[in-house]
């Protein structure tokens, strides 16, 4: 007979720990250790899922100016759009699939579709017309492969207890932040991967379609969901979303129309800053960790929403400095037909050989230009900081607070709608950011985000009670 793990006996991952509890059924050791290689092989699929994010994102806006002259800011917007409308229609696709099916088949199908879809993205200079639409298609593409996400926390969420929640999917976090700053899962995914469900309490759940349940396990228990928990998280999820698809789009041409940055420079710097935000974000998930013990998920979403709304505030211009003005049309201008590659090694090449014959500074194209203050370097450094906060607690705590009011119950098709929801903000923020950026400049669209936290603060207070575990709320757990 397999040997029992008690309670002592256990080695946390990065903070995987269980907490004081009773088990009414303890867990054997071969399960413990399945179960916790499982839930690794999929922080390593969302660390390299990000690492190849984290490769192109910044390079989409030099990329497309290259390969398409008839492209804008306003096509730019789309086509980061694309990315996130491609994962909303496939992840409750996935969720329901994963529902029913050993979960290792969607995760291996949308690696497959991420793979070719960034073959494309790297081929789309090709084409002699058009080159634009075909990136268009790729980033769609990509974003279905990006699906899978709701898998993953899907099948976290069910393969641990409700005290081994919060730090799991902080480690999911985590994973996803090193992969972002280091920027094939497959055969990880395919051999490794096994299926697991306990309870909140950390108890086998008989519930598993696809392997046989030992005797010793129990049934999940039932209880109906917070449906209105249910739909103001999504909400929630949307606007922590909604907050980084609007900075992912913006901070490339905001720094080349504020601060004369030329393409190369653009790439290169805020490469950097994304990058330190990569380690902020991973320093970030360990003390949430450490502090959701202490105050609760509900608290820290909370400060984390205040922290994003100081971020944006800071970003409204002030004072009599303007920018510089771009009075050369760029559509005017030749530009090669360059490869992604030489776009990547252009950061290397001399400014000299490139720079002088591209014009700098904020296009003459947008109005605004003539009579908004610059947003000091200064200015711009402290948001992004703040931001580099407020952002990755919202999503961490936004996922985590979602499994609990969810339960132990099977959550693919949920994990899939809110994954979609985070999708469809990344659609409408780049193309919400993208439009009042270019016809009203940062004033109106940084207000507007303000705005929008503000509002997204009312709403959590509102349901703020409401935002707790189903075994709480049915009274099997203290809170």
């Amino acid at each position: 007979m397999a040997d029992l793990r008690i309670e002592g006996e256990r080695e946390p991952l990065l903070g995987d720990t269980p907490g004081s509890r009773e088990w009414d059924i303890l867990e054997t050791e071969e399960h413990y250790k399945s179960r916790w290689r499982s839930i690794r092989i999929l922080y390593l699929t969302m660390f390299l899922s990000s690492v190849g994010f984290s490769i192109v994102i910044l390079s989409i806006w030099p990329y497309l100016q290259k390969i398409d002259q008839t492209a804008d800011t306003r096509f730019l917007g789309w086509v980061i759009a694309s990315y996130s409308l491609g994962q909303m229609v496939a992840s409750p696709i996935f969720g329901l699939w994963s529902n029913y099916r050993p979960r290792k088949e969607p995760l291996v199908v949308s690696i497959f579709i991420s793979v070719a879809a960034n073959c494309l993205y790297a081929y789309v200079h090709i084409p002699a017309s058009h080159n634009k639409y075909y990136m268009l298609v790729a980033r769609g593409l990509l974003g279905i492969g990006a699906g899978n996400v709701a898998v993953v926390r899907s099948y976290t969420a069910g393969a641990t207890s409700l005290q081994e929640r919060t730090s799991s999917m902080a480690n999911i976090s985590m994973c996803q932040a090193l992969g972002f700053i280091l920027g094939p899962g497959t055969m990880f995914v395919f051999f490794f991967l096994r299926e697991h469900r306990v309870d909140d309490s950390g108890r086998q759940c008989k519930n598993i379609n696809f392997e046989e349940a030992s005797t010793d396990e129990i049934e999940v228990p039932q209880g109906n969901i917070d449906q209105v928990a249910v739909v103001a998280i999504n909400v929630l999820f949307f606007v922590a979303l909604f907050i980084f698809a609007v900075f992912e789009t913006i901070i490339a041409p905001l720094t080349m129309d504020m601060y004369a940055w030329t393409q190369e420079q653009a790439v290169l710097y805020n490469g950097i800053i994304l990058a330190a935000l990569g380690v902020e974000a991973v320093v970030i998930f360990v003390g949430v960790k450490l502090l959701s013990k202490k105050i609760g998920e509900r608290a820290i979403l909370l400060g984390g929403l205040i922290v994003v709304w100081v971020g944006f505030f800071i970003l409204l211009p002030w004072g009599n400095q303007f920018p510089k003005i771009q009075w050369e049309d760029l559509h005017n201008n030749s530009i090669p037909n360059t490869t992604f590659g030489e776009i990547i090694i252009g950061l290397w090449k001399s400014p000299m050989e490139d720079d002088n014959e591209r014009p700098t500074g904020c296009s003459i194209e947008q109005a605004w230009c003539l009579y908004t203050p610059v947003i000091h370097l200064a200015q711009f450094l402290t948001s992004v900081v703040l931001i580099g906060v407020g952002y990755p607690v919202c999503n961490l705590m936004s996922y985590t607070l979602y499994s609990k009011v969810l339960g132990p119950k099977p959550q693919g098709v949920y994990m899939g709608w809110l994954t979609a929801s985070g999708s469809g903000a990344r659609i409408l923020g780049p193309m919400f950011i993208s439009q009042v950026y270019a016809h009203w400049g940062p004033r109106w669209a940084f207000s507007l985000m303000c705005g929008v936290v503000v509002l997204t603060i009312t709403l959590l207070g509102v349901v703020y009670r409401r935002l707790i575990a189903l075994s709480v709320r049915y009274g099997r757990i203290q809170e």
